[in-house]
C-alpha cells in the first residue's frame, strides 16, 4: 500500500496534469469548470490514512443552464476536502475521496490553514 507521502507525491503530479476541474451544476442542468490553480496537502497528525487538501479554483466556464446566474467566469473558490484509505470492499488499502464534509483536528486545522498560506494557496 502506499504510504501517505507516495500518495501526496502522486496527487502532486496528477493535479499538475490535469487542470480543469468539472463540477455537476446542483441542478445537474449543467456543469461548471474550474481551472485549479494552487493546492496544499497534509496528513492528519494522528492518523496516517488520511490526507487534507486545499484546492484554490477559479471559475472558468458554465456548460448548460446555471442555477445561481450571480456567479461569475473568474471567481475564485476554496475546496476543503480529504483522502482516506479505504476499509472494504473494492477500495480496501486504496486511498480514496472522502465523500461527506471532513471531520479535522483543530491543531490540523490551524496547521493546515498555515501551510496553505505559506505556500500561496490562500491568497491575501
Amino acid at each position: 500500500m502506499e504510504t501517505y507521502q507516495e500518495f501526496i507525491n502522486r496527487k502532486n503530479e496528477e493535479f499538475k496534469k490535469t487542470a480543469l476541474k468539472p463540477f455537476k451544476d446542483i441542478s445537474r442542468k449543467g456543469r461548471q469548470e474550474f481551472k485549479r490553480e494552487a493546492w496544499t496537502f497534509m496528513v492528519q497528525h494522528n492518523l496516517k490514512d488520511k490526507v487534507f487538501v486545499i484546492e484554490r479554483l477559479r471559475r472558468e466556464k458554465f456548460i448548460g443552464k446555471a442555477t445561481h446566474p450571480d456567479l461569475k467566469i473568474g471567481d475564485i473558490e476554496y475546496r476543503i476536502g480529504y483522502y482516506i484509505v479505504g476499509k472494504i470492499g473494492r477500495n480496501n488499502n486504496k486511498w480514496v475521496w472522502g465523500q461527506f464534509c471532513p471531520l479535522i483536528p483543530v491543531e490540523d486545522f490551524n496547521c493546515l490553514i498555515e501551510k496553505a498560506r505559506a505556500e500561496g494557496t490562500l491568497l491575501p
